[in-house]
């Protein structure tokens, strides 16, 4: 893995668009090991204009003590701070172990909250930092991918990715320590009909996204990834279809509360 160390200017970013309800998203690296296929960064500027292959290569930013806490006093003094880690990278990707970006960004907001922060993650790692989080009380959600509860179609979508069982034993760490929770089906993928029942009680909501909803493009990003072709590939073709979305939602809603499964955008609302 290229791995390389920047200063960046400035740690927030404005959001808009899906992230609609953030007032800034934060991104603790540049790039992202995981290299999940139908990631949707792959087709965007921070990975198309970056020299080597989406996966082989991560920025780690510095300067977490020096500047971002600065930053984020002066964004608190101008209003409200909704803040949405990460939109464009995996705050939890392998190299966090060893560089600790995310931590220090969180010991610092620890001590100066922002109003709301969401936390984007596929990762067991996040349950190092549940002494971090649980000071955060409110103020945060965690939310942990889980497209599947099919090791096989991980590892044919997302080998690099961490294993389902790992993942579904950080979320549950994660709502016994008190922290709010989620987790995110996005996007889809084929599944078992067990799916849902096997989370009951081990997250406080749902929120399920598909390739079309979820990739900023109205799908443009991820039939430009052939992911379509690729469900074919694996005789999955009708995972791609509407119908796949009102399969899984409707399975969901037999286990939680309705009014606790959120589709697409709404689920990563403050």
């Amino acid at each position: 893995m290229d791995r390389s160390y920047r200063t960046p200017k400035a740690w927030l970013t404005k959001t808009s668009g899906f992230l609609q309800g953030y007032d800034y998203s934060l991104n603790p690296y540049v790039g992202c090991t995981f290299a999940c296929s139908y990631c949707y960064v792959r087709k965007m500027p921070v990975a198309l204009f970056h020299k080597g292959e989406w996966g082989d290569w991560v920025d780690i930013k510095q300067g977490v003590k020096e500047t971002f806490s600065n930053e984020l006093v002066r964004a608190k003094k101008r209003g409200r701070v909704h803040l949405f880690m990460s939109s464009s990278t995996d705050p939890y990707q392998p190299v966090e172990v060893e560089e600790k970006v995310t931590r220090s960004l969180l010991e610092v907001m620890a001590d100066n909250p922002p109003d709301f922060l969401f936390v984007q993650t596929r990762s067991p790692l996040v349950t190092r930092d549940v002494d971090i989080l649980q000071q955060l009380g409110k103020r945060v959600r965690v939310s942990l991918t889980i497209e599947t509860d099919l090791e096989s179609v991980r590892k044919a979508f997302a080998p690099k990715a961490p294993p389902i069982q790992g993942r579904k034993r950080a979320l549950h760490a994660l709502y016994q320590a008190g922290i709010p929770t989620q987790l995110t089906v996005a996007p889809i993928l084929p599944s078992s009909d067990r799916f849902a029942e096997s989370y009951v009680s081990i997250a406080d909501q749902v929120c399920i996204d598909t390739f079309e909803l979820g990739d900023g493009a109205n799908g443009k990003r991820s039939r430009a990834l052939r992911m379509p072709e690729r469900l074919t590939e694996l005789g999955y073709e009708t995972w791609y279809e509407e119908a796949a979305l009102e399969k899984v939602h409707r399975q969901f809603c037999a286990h939680f509360d309705e009014s606790r499964v959120k589709l697409s955008q709404e689920g990563f609302l403050p």
